[in-house]
């Protein structure tokens, strides 16, 4: 009994969750409360005065009611969505988040080019093939995804290859149409194909990061780091 009140305790109800999120976008949209009111209202007293042209104005109002909760939750599921985005807005991992919720038909991996500056390139995997999705700063993100490309180049070269920027400039997708940006994408591949190619971009993640040093004399120009040289030539 105790851990099942402590389950009940930890897990809000439905009427508690839509009061914090209300309260979150209220943040962000502080007409929301009087937005909701005038659809809810309005909706209803539509409704309810063609019950009265009808002839029928108590069904027809209790319809009209019923309608006017579907309308605020339309209108508050949206309003609510474009306050998190908002809130979200420039906050390093917000197109993961965006791209993590994309479950229907693709295959998310993070961070899979980051540099020092923390400018870093996601992947998706669906069936319009590779989306590269970078976050930080736009020039630097050209070098990473360029070098990205050309990674993936080497074991999935007719995949097609879409890089988007998340940003307000020009060029760049807001992260508010990211979702639609990459829905959108036209559909090229089939199923089973969009699992091998996610399974070799995978396979040749894992290559590059176990591969063995080349035995034998480096080649001239190439350094190795004093980390890796023997102890007597670490000082020279």
């Amino acid at each position: 009994m105790a851990r099942k009140k402590k389950a009940d305790s930890d897990n809000p109800g439905r009427l508690k969750q839509i009061a914090l999120t209300y309260k979150m976008t209220r943040r962000a949209d502080r007409w929301i409360g009087w937005v909701l009111a005038g659809i809810g209202l309005g909706t209803f007293g539509a409704v309810l005065g063609i019950g009265f042209l009808l002839g029928h104005p108590i069904y027809v109002g209790f319809l009209g009611f019923m309608i006017a909760l579907l309308a605020v939750a339309i209108i508050f599921g949206r309003r609510a969505e474009r306050a998190a985005f908002s809130q979200m807005e420039g906050q390093p991992g917000a197109a993961a988040a965006v791209l993590e919720n994309i479950k229907r038909g693709f295959v998310f991996t993070p961070a899979v080019a980051i540099n020092r500056q923390q400018d870093v390139v996601h992947r998706a995997v669906g069936k319009c093939g590779i989306v590269l999705v970078g976050e930080g700063n736009p020039n630097r993100l050209r070098t990473l995804l360029g070098a990205e490309k050309r990674r993936m180049a080497r074991v999935v070269s007719d995949v097609p290859v879409y890089d988007i920027i998340v940003g307000k400039d020009e060029g760049q997708v807001e992260l508010k149409k990211l979702r639609s940006k990459v829905m959108k994408l036209p559909r090229v591949l089939q199923g089973g194909r969009v699992t091998e190619v996610n399974d070799r971009l995978r396979a040749m993640g894992d290559l590059m990061g176990n591969m063995p040093l080349p035995k034998g004399p480096m080649p001239k120009g190439m350094k190795m780091p004093k980390s890796q040289m023997p102890k007597g030539q670490r000082g020279r």
